[in-house]
């Protein structure tokens, strides 16, 4: 199963987050159902700080460009995209317009 790691960070601001992680106890429906229906098997998010991790573990039809372009097309992934955005900040080497970063792993301890 593929397994797909991104990050980016959030505006580092207390209220903020805290919001920001409100919504994310209850999604939207139709923001759950897209991830399914692109072939995502789970999604994890994790925070540090400002910081956010996500690994999403998906079916092996599933494809970052094909799932950006159904969101790109899709009024309510956009709608809630525009929302989360006001609590999103790209990282550093981030290009523009971009927020979520994918991670490549350099380490996994069962290749040892």
């Amino acid at each position: 199963m593929p397994r797909y790691c991104l990050t980016l960070d959030l505006k580092n601001d207390e209220a903020m987050i805290a919001e920001y992680r409100r919504y994310h106890e209850k999604i939207w429906p139709e923001i759950r159902d897209s991830f399914y229906a692109a072939g995502v098997q789970s999604l994890e998010m994790y925070l540090t700080g400002n910081r956010m991790f996500m690994i999403i573990d998906a079916d092996e039809n599933f494809s970052l460009a094909a799932k950006a372009a159904a969101d790109a097309a899709d009024p309510k992934v956009q709608e809630w995209e525009a929302l989360m955005g006001q609590y999103q900040q790209p990282l550093p080497n981030a290009r523009p317009g971009q927020r979520w970063m994918l991670m490549h792993r350099i380490f996994n301890l069962a290749d040892q």
